[in-house]
């Protein structure tokens, strides 16, 4: 992170705490060794700083070596020494959730234990009045899902939440067992970003998606409870996702998201199960009217052959019968073909009904997600934008625009706001909202307008003729869809 002085040349595996006499724990990672002073005023200093194993107690030193900064024991490490050296990788990502904990406002620390040492926290994170603890783990090292399933227990028997946090390029076996991210710098060595593990739930596709999100972003969401572990039912683990222009199928049962994605799973789990419940009543309905008509069918070959033995014993009787029994079957399948006329006609209205539901309830969806992501702006903040618009409008094509009186999102063009030119024909289309955008609403030779960044990233798929995206200021909430 930014203002980190930690070489990254890498010295493999070695301790980066120790305690000082005076001052308390230190840690080689921070600018002011977390204590307010220098790495000058324990490095190479006479007197010899008052330096010691935070497990043996044994004396140590701070090193400088090759750019990395840690502390070693005077000569050989004693042998019943529990200290656990650390490789770089690992005590950097501490580092990076240690100032992601602060820059959310909570008290953290490194390597944080109880008195029966039952656990051990790589960082544990306080809120402003003591009264919630998390701890984050920084796992690189392999480690069974029994394991960490155990450890996480022990946290929750302490009352403690806890996020697991894997660096791995690859996803960790045990990611969607216990409470788990996966996160990275950026490939230029920027900020962090979670790439796995925080998921929100797509009610239009019936499945969850995973939501890319700012390492920052998502410690705040954690610490303040807008994100929490849900559990993925069983017939949403499948989960679609595409990297590096190759479609991947992931299976995970457990996510970080919101509690509107974990009710949204349920609900839909819930109309699944209605659905399947109509199918089987349906099939059974089909099972029964075949039996039925098997019934009918032996019932119709009884009376030919009773038909047949009156035929040999009287003739003259035989021309009536027929007769009669050719008008019965008349009937019967005049009756059979009213019945399966009719049974068409309430299978359409059914059909008919069903649909007009759903296309109602398609359309609230859409306007609700419209609300939500209009109601993210001020109605200051909408106007800056139009205006924005209509400059870039008057300096790129000379182009005067009308701009609107109010907010009138068009569902045609994904609830965003057509602007028109002033001669009346449409110019673009400002803040389309994400999710209810899709090519048949027309945007293809559109120009489509967004507020910064972060919204150009969520509509990073729109086929339209040209994304134009301002740098207005950002708004916290669109950081998660």
């Amino acid at each position: 992170m930014p203002g980190w002085s930690v070489c990254a040349g890498g010295e493999g595996l070695v301790p980066y705490t120790a305690v000082h006499a005076v001052l308390g724990r230190l840690y080689a990672g921070l600018p002011d060794l977390g204590r307010g002073i220098v790495w000058e005023d324990v490095h190479r200093v006479r007197p010899r700083a008052p330096l010691s194993c935070p497990d043996c107690e044994g004396a140590m030193s701070a090193v400088l070596r090759g750019g990395t900064r840690f502390f070693a024991h005077h000569g050989k490490r004693p042998d019943d020494c529990p200290l656990e050296n650390e490789s770089f990788e690992h005590h950097m990502t501490k580092l990076v959730l240690l100032g992601a904990i602060r820059d959310a406002g909570w008290h953290a620390e490194l390597e944080v234990s109880p008195p029966d040492k039952s656990w051990r926290a790589d960082v544990m994170a306080t809120s402003r009045d003591g009264s919630q603890r998390m701890a984050w783990e920084a796992q690189l090292s392999p480690i069974t899902v029994p394991d960490i399933q155990a450890r996480t227990n022990r946290y929750a028997e302490a009352g403690i939440r806890v996020c697991w946090v894997s660096p791995h390029e690859k996803s960790p076996k045990w990611i969607d067992e216990v409470p788990a991210v996966r996160a990275q710098p950026s490939e230029a060595g920027g900020a962090w970003a979670v790439d796995d593990g925080v998921a929100a739930f797509d009610w239009s596709f019936g499945a969850w998606g995973v939501r890319t999100t700012p390492l920052l972003v998502f410690v705040r969401w954690a610490l303040e409870g807008q994100v929490e572990p849900v559990v993925s039912l069983r017939r949403y683990h499948r989960v679609k996702r595409r990297v590096g222009g190759r479609l991947w199928v992931l299976r995970r049962g457990m996510w970080w998201t919101s509690a509107k994605s974990a009710r949204l799973q349920a609900e839909h789990d819930v109309m699944r199960r209605r659905q399947e419940e109509r199918k089987r009543v349906a099939e059974e309905a089909r099972l029964a009217a075949e039996a039925e008509a098997e019934q009918v069918r032996l019932e119709e070959a009884a009376r030919e052959e009773a038909r047949r033995l009156e035929k040999l014993e009287e003739s003259n009787r035989r021309a009536r019968e027929l007769s009669d029994a050719r008008h019965a079957r008349w009937l019967e399948e005049r009756a059979e073909q009213v019945a399966r006329r009719n049974r068409k006609l309430a299978e359409a209205e059914e059909r008919r009904l069903r649909e007009e539901a759903e296309e109602a309830e398609r359309v609230l969806r859409a306007e609700e997600a419209s609300r939500a992501w209009w109601s993210l702006l001020s109605g200051a903040q909408v106007r800056e934008l139009f205006e924005a618009v209509a400059a870039w409008a008057r300096q790129e094509h000379k182009v005067q625009l009308r701009i609107p009186d109010g907010l009138y999102p068009e569902p045609r063009y994904g609830h965003g706001a057509p602007l028109f030119r002033v001669d009346g024909y449409l110019y673009g289309v400002a803040r389309p909202c994400p999710g209810l955008l899709v090519p048949s609403n027309g945007v293809g030779q559109l120009t489509v307008f967004v507020r910064n960044k972060t919204e150009a990233k969520m509509l990073a798929g729109v086929k339209c003729k040209e994304l134009v995206v301002f740098d207005l200021p950002e708004h916290e909430q669109l950081f998660f869809g």
